[in-house]
């Protein structure tokens, strides 16, 4: 690993350090963090390792082995490289004819969208099936996806954008999302700073994330904002730009899980005959709910992450949350720009955010205390 491209970041009680070859971000102690500055100006490990046994009092031959142990997990970590399947797409002919056409319009954007067969409509369609319109020679953008030799491809404007095996299909979908992205807000892939899997709202002035683990509510507290109020921006794909920092607008509907009908049918009773999508590749049925968004081009700014989760009879708990601790939450299930600034960028925007745990069982406490976290009353 080249230290010499890396950024560090002190947050709280430590300091996070950003990879520039691997796009990897470590929480680490300070004296850690201190170590691998220094190794990466050329600072021998004999000089460092003097320092340090001074500054913590251990024998120097320890200072030495915890250096070069931190070296060799640093540069050399003890992981193989998963062996990956590359798929040369350059003999690969798109198909001549598709089963499934849709047009999706998006402000007044407008996208063809071709799928091979029932299977490739079903990876991506119900998302966005609210945003479909009739056939039209009046198109800005194709999108073409089918599947050959066991692989999906995904074809924008005739240019191929990739393949991925069926056990990667959740990498095509994010793929599949970032191009929609990129075409709907004109901005190319180096201008988005990251995109988060959150639920993502808005009072009109400013926007507030929802994360926490499937199951936890998530999506279900977006559908019962959005029913007093507030706007959904975003669900499950919430795209960032590098630029102004703001939470972007994407159109993708809202994923229902089958427990929350109960809750949510009074406020949606459309729900009662929308259709019920099986995912057994991550064990859930699904419906959609249309997100009550009219400017899918509007963006806004961020200042606060909600851990946010539904908990039977357990009142309502609203706490500010270590932001080293939310830090290590948010990036797993991230994709963050590889772009040094870009990188810099979100470290420095994820510094100035208020991060907070929020666990409820009454739906009127939820909405209330989110209404004060906006107006900056809590």
């Amino acid at each position: 690993m080249d230290l010499t491209n890396a950024l560090y970041k002190v947050v709280e009680d430590k300091t996070i350090t950003w990879f520039k070859n691997s796009n990897e971000y470590l929480v680490l102690e300070h004296t850690t963090a201190a170590i691998l500055k220094r190794l990466s100006k050329g600072v021998s490990v004999k000089e460092i390792a003097v320092a340090l046994s001074k500054k913590i009092d251990v024998p120097l031959e320890k200072s030495e082995d915890f250096i070069l142990h931190l070296k060799e997990e640093v540069y050399d970590p003890n992981t193989k490289a998963q062996e990956k399947i590359i798929n040369d797409h350059r003999d690969i002919i798109t198909p001549k004819t598709y089963e499934f056409v849709k047009f999706y319009k998006v402000n007044e954007i407008v996208f063809k969208t071709c799928y091979l067969s029932e299977t490739e409509l079903y990876y991506i369609h119900p998302k966005f099936a609210h945003l479909t319109i009739d056939a039209t020679d009046d198109y800005q953008n194709e999108f073409e996806v089918f599947v050959k030799n066991k692989f999906i491809f995904l074809y924008v404007n005739k240019e191929c954008i990739g393949s991925w095996s069926h056990k990667d299909v959740h990498f095509f979908q994010g793929k599949f999302s970032m191009e929609f992205i990129q075409k709907i807000h004109q901005k190319p892939e180096e201008y988005w700073m990251g995109v988060f899997h959150a639920s993502a709202i808005s009072n009109g002035k400013k926007s507030m994330l929802f994360l926490g683990d499937s199951g936890n509510g998530k999506s279900t507290s977006l559908a019962l904002l959005q029913a007093n109020g507030f706007t959904c921006l975003a669900d499950d794909f919430v795209p960032m730009d590098m630029e102004k920092k703001e939470v972007y607008s994407f159109p993708a509907s809202i994923s229902i899980k089958k427990n929350s009908l109960a809750t949510l049918l009074p406020l949606y009773p459309e729900l009662e005959t929308s259709a019920e999508f099986h995912f057994k590749r991550l064990n859930k049925i699904v419906r959609y709910l249309k997100p009550n968004n009219t400017d899918y081009l509007q963006h806004l700014p961020c200042n606060d992450l909600i851990f946010i989760k539904y908990e039977k009879d357990s009142g309502l708990s609203c706490k500010k949350i270590s932001k080293i601790d939310a830090f290590q939450q948010l990036i797993p299930d991230s994709w963050l720009s590889p772009i040094t600034k870009n990188a810099q960028v979100f470290l420095d925007w994820f510094d100035s955010l208020n991060c907070y745990q929020l666990t409820y069982s009454e739906n009127e406490k939820m909405i209330a205390t989110v209404s004060k976290i906006f107006d900056d009353q809590f």
